[in-house]
């Protein structure tokens, strides 16, 4: 088997909304498939999709377990953790036990980390 890529699929209530936070997130152009959207990032991979799940509501984290979950390294912690809370994202839990890693949730409810290198 040969894999030419991988996508992470969230559901969304809101496709458009749940889009816009991820391209922006990514720097990427949304690709519209009817009620599928893909993010094409400008190295060319696509590493998120966004489906359409009606009435979907955000996952209380921590009370609710997560099956998978985004993990996303930058840089510069303190420029991307303003972005993405500028794009909509909520902060959850700030470097738990000083570990190099912030949770947030996406607009649709979806739990993500911002990561480091310490």
């Amino acid at each position: 088997m040969k894999i030419e890529s991988t996508t992470v699929t969230f559901d969304a209530d809101d496709v458009a909304a749940e889009s816009a936070f991820w391209a922006a997130v990514f720097g990427g152009e949304i690709v519209r498939y009817g009620e599928y959207c893909e993010i094409t990032a400008p190295d060319g991979s696509r590493p998120v999709g966004v489906q359409h799940a009606p009435g979907l509501t955000p996952l209380d984290w921590p009370s609710e377990s997560v099956r998978a979950h985004l993990d996303v390294v930058v840089d510069d912690i303190a420029t991307a953790h303003q972005e993405v809370l500028d794009l909509g994202a909520v902060l959850l839990q700030r470097t738990p036990g000083g570990e190099p890693f912030n949770v947030y949730r996406s607009p649709a409810g979806h739990p993500f980390c911002l990561c480091w290198t310490p």
